[in-house]
């Protein structure tokens, strides 16, 4: 309401990498304003290889207090990190503790639960995917899972960004399902909906800068290099369709496996055909530039790259995990193939390459589908409605007699 005093809300991201978490993290910083909210973003540090939303902080001009032992690999800068977090909670009095992904959610968290005041507070997490298979061996996985679930019990609201996301905590045993909300990513895609003939122009300017010939067919994939997006899984499926002379391929987006793969048997055997760009800060444009955009991950949250294809109206493959369903509907905005199916990948660029009607078709819903469920407006009214739904369960709690405040809290940490 008009003349009361903003919503102090704490918002805790490990790194403001390349990727839709940190996109979020920086948008719904500033965009919450309007609601009533007043967030401080806390960030830790990037890897030198894993690029920076550093951008977008500027130009929403949003200055996010900066923990330099917030890192993401664990190691005893943790302890530090944790240190300086329950100082920043106790400091910062917010109503609201919002933490997303892996690392800040588990140091945010703990911060949040060890500083002064914790009744006053409401605690909410972001999984934006998880890393509790396929990332780590059985013995890691079991104690990161321990604590996923230690932190689950003690945390008011836990949001999954795709139903895929929530299933799969649920069946790894985090939380039941009535402890998420389904909360999908949302972005400002109105750079991506830019129409002829400047479309056709600034994607022809990115071919020319990049030394891609005007007429060839170009595949693309957009991904960070780390081996979750199974880079080589790329070039083993671009050897298949490398006996079509008309075809070329871009890589965009840098990272731990730079070297690696760019030195493996594929990639030299696609020699010029591969183009390998490093991060860019156009993605409309390569979007444009593209005839197909391709993902080939082991497993994903909500895949930004398909998203901006999807809006940009560029035709979209996919291995069908995660919660890449949530964005690609298989045979209605996109086409997908089972992980490990290189083949059928394969078939399913070369369709969109050789079936223009088709190709079309599938790009033109798409990009309905991707601005009408991914809109930034939509996301900021989520997530408002989220906290102040959560706020009044507080309020009514904290009205209750000591003995029944003291039962619904142990009923929550039950849940």
């Amino acid at each position: 309401m008009a003349g009361d005093p903003p919503i102090r809300v704490l918002r805790v991201i490990a790194r403001l990498n390349i990727g839709g978490p940190a996109i979020q993290a920086i948008s719904m910083t500033r965009l919450l304003d309007e609601r009533g909210y007043e967030t401080t973003l806390v960030r830790g540090s990037e890897e030198p290889d894993e690029g920076s939303m550093d951008g977008l902080a500027e130009k929403l001009d949003v200055r996010p207090l900066y923990v330099p032992s917030l890192r993401r690999n664990p190691g005893w800068h943790d302890v530090r990190a944790l240190a300086a977090l329950v100082g920043i909670v106790a400091r910062e009095r917010p109503r609201i503790v919002h933490t997303h992904a892996a690392k800040a959610g588990t140091l945010g968290r703990v911060a949040a639960i060890l500083a002064p005041g914790r009744s006053e507070r409401v605690l909410v997490h972001t999984f934006h995917g998880h890393s509790l298979s396929g990332y780590f061996s059985s013995p890691t996985a079991r104690v990161y899972l321990t604590i996923e679930r230690f932190l689950a019990r003690r945390t008011d609201r836990l949001i999954a960004v795709s139903e895929e996301v929530r299933d799969d905590l649920v069946a790894l045993g985090v939380a039941p399902a009535e402890r998420f909300e389904v909360i999908r990513l949302g972005f400002d895609l109105a750079p991506f909906t830019v129409g002829e003939p400047e479309r056709s122009r600034r994607g022809a300017a990115v071919r020319a800068e990049l030394g891609i010939p005007e007429d060839a067919r170009l595949v693309t994939l957009i991904a960070r290099l780390v081996p979750i997006k199974r880079v080589d899984r790329f070039l083993r499926v671009a050897r298949r369709l490398a006996d079509r002379e008309d075809v070329r391929f871009l890589i965009v987006g840098d990272g731990e496996l730079r070297d690696e793969v760019r030195a493996g048997e594929d990639a030299r055997a696609l020699g010029e055909r591969v183009t390998w760009a490093g991060f860019r800060g156009d993605m409309p444009d390569v979007c444009f530039a593209s005839d197909v955009v391709v993902l080939t991950s082991d497993n994903e949250g909500t895949p930004v790259s398909l998203i901006e294809a999807l809006a940009a109206a560029t035709p979209v493959v996919s291995t069908n995990v995660g919660g890449v369903a949530s964005v690609v509907r298989d045979g209605q905005t996109g086409l997908l193939a089972d992980r490990d199916d290189d083949e059928g990948l394969a078939d399913a660029i070369e369709r969109l390459l050789d079936d223009a009607q088709t190709a079309e078709q599938l790009a033109a819903e798409g990009q309905r589908h991707a601005l009408r469920t991914f809109d930034q407006q939509r996301l900021v009214d989520d997530l408002d409605g989220l906290y102040r739904r959560l706020l009044a369960e507080d309020r009514a709690a904290a009205s209750k007699p000591a003995s029944r405040r003291r039962q619904a809290a142990v009923q929550r940490a039950q849940r």
